[in-house]
C-alpha cells in the first residue's frame, strides 16, 4: 500500500473512532489528523469537509458489515443472528447509525438519499412472501425495519441491555437462540 492509500486508511479509521465517540457536530478534524498521525490539509484534501467525510465512513462501514453479512430471505432467524454477531464484532457501526439517525435523519428512511438501498434484500422478502415462506400480511419494507430493530435488540444503542464481546459465550448462544426463536415466530410460516 503506497503512502497515499496508507494515509488515507489512517485518517478513515481514526475518523470511525472520532465520529462514533462525538457524532458529526461534536468530532474535530484537529483531532482525527492527530490520531491518523496526517495532516489536517491532508484530510480537507482527501475528502472535503467533515460532512463529506462523515458520509465516507458511514458508508463504508455500513457497506462493509452489511457486506460481511449476506442476507437470506429463507433463513430470516439466521439472519438475524448473523446481525446479533456483527453488531456485536463492530461497536462503532450501531453509533454511526445512531449519530446519522440524530444528526442527520431524525425520521424517514435512513438511506433515502441512498438510490436503491434495500432493493435486492425487499425483492428477496417479496419472492419469499409469494412462496409462502415468509408470511405475506407485513409489508416486506415493513417487515425488514422489524427484522433489524429485533437484531439490534442488544446492539450499541439497547435501551434496556448492551452487549458486549465480553460476556460469557453462553449468553450470547441464549440470545442468538431467543432472537432466532422470535424472528422465527414472527415471520416464517411454517413457526405458525
Amino acid at each position: 500500500m503506497g503512502d497515499s492509500a496508507a494515509t488515507r486508511e489512517r485518517i478513515l479509521a481514526a475518523a470511525t473512532v472520532e465520529f462514533a465517540d462525538h457524532g458529526i457536530a461534536g468530532a474535530r478534524v484537529d483531532r482525527i489528523a492527530h490520531r491518523a498521525q496526517a495532516n489536517k490539509s491532508l484530510i480537507y484534501s482527501y475528502f472535503g469537509n467533515k460532512d463529506e467525510l462523515f458520509d465516507v465512513v458511514f458508508m463504508a462501514r455500513v457497506d462493509s458489515d452489511i457486506g460481511r453479512t449476506p442476507f437470506d430471505a429463507d433463513d430470516l432467524p439466521g439472519y438475524a443472528a448473523r446481525l446479533y454477531d456483527m453488531y456485536l464484532g463492530d461497536p462503532h457501526l450501531v453509533r454511526l447509525l445512531t449519530w446519522a439517525r440524530l444528526e442527520r435523519t431524525p425520521h424517514g428512511a435512513l438511506f433515502a438519499d441512498v438510490p436503491d438501498r434495500d432493493v435486492e434484500v425487499l425483492a428477496g422478502i417479496a419472492d419469499a412472501q409469494r412462496r409462502q415462506v415468509v408470511v405475506d400480511d407485513i409489508d416486506s419494507a415493513d417487515l425488514w425495519s422489524m427484522l433489524i430493530a429485533m437484531a439490534a435488540t442488544w446492539a450499541q444503542a439497547a435501551i434496556v441491555h448492551t452487549a458486549t464481546e465480553s460476556e460469557d459465550v453462553a449468553v450470547h448462544a441464549r440470545r442468538r437462540t431467543a432472537l432466532s426463536t422470535a424472528v422465527s415466530r414472527a415471520f416464517c410460516v411454517h413457526a405458525l
